[in-house]
This record gives C-alpha cells, structure tokens and sequence, in this order.
C-alpha cells in the first residue's frame, strides 16, 4: 500500500470511529443557544447546544445530537472538541477556514490538524455538505442576536 492509500485509510477509520463513539453528544447544561441544522438531501439533522462563560464569549461546551451520515456525525463531534474554549470570532473564523479548505482554496493551518481527516472529501463535492451541517449550524447559532 503507498503512502496515500495509507493516509486516506487511516483518515477513514478515523471518521468512521468518531461517528461510532462521538465524545460530544448530548446536550449542554445550560443551553445558553440552541440551533437545528438539517439537510433536505439525505435527511440528516444536527440540534445543536452551546454553553458560554460568564463573559458569553468563550464558548465553554459544545454538544450535539441527530442523525446522519458518518461524515456529518464526525464532523459535528470534532468540531465541538476543536472550538470548546475558542471565542466567538475564532470559531467563526476556523468554521470559515475549514469551509475553504473543502473546497479547495486554502490549505488548513498546522494549529487544526485534526480537521484534515475530511480533505479527501474535497474530491466529493455532494459529500461536502455533510462534512459542513454542523459548522453551518454553529455559525447560524453564533451570529444569532440572542
């Protein structure tokens, strides 16, 4: 096996193990925003909470819960371990870091290199919005005026 057949293989167990055992489902306590974010396509949904510090700007936890694909359930749990402890402004601007990196446009920085497991999705244009639910989701919650 060459050396990128062996790196997709093992960004795809690494996918399918986070959607098996995702360590961010659930539901915060409290739920200082709530937000649900479905695609009509395949019928996946994601319901997403998020507690903020006492300041309400460092996002202190981050759950999940829904259906979808193994992409979609990877995706939302990754992203919650990567951003728990992030600001306002700096999830939002790796959310929109880690949408151009699945279209193409930018390479990742080395500080998230956990998000480069879904960089062979790039190749399946269909499949980005899976990878994308929750980070849209995310974003419309942060950018909601409550």
């Amino acid at each position: 096996m060459n050396t990128q057949n062996h790196l997709r293989n093992l960004q795809h167990q690494t996918i399918l193990e986070r959607a098996k055992h995702p360590q961010n489902r659930g539901k915060t306590n409290p739920i200082d925003r709530y937000q649900i974010g479905d695609n009509p396509l395949c019928g996946d949904r994601i319901e997403l909470t998020i507690k903020f510090s006492q300041t309400k700007q460092i996002i202190e936890d981050i759950k999940f819960q829904g259906k979808g694909c193994a992409l979609t359930i990877a995706s939302a749990d990754l992203m919650a371990e990567i951003l728990l402890g992030k600001t306002r402004e700096e999830a939002l601007e790796i959310t929109a870091q880690f949408r151009q990196m699945l279209k193409g446009e930018i390479s990742l920085s080395d500080n998230l290199p956990k998000l480069n497991i879904f960089q062979g999705v790039a190749q399946f244009p269909i499949r980005i919005k899976c990878v994308l639910l929750s980070w849209h989701t995310l974003k419309t919650a942060l950018e909601s005026p409550n």
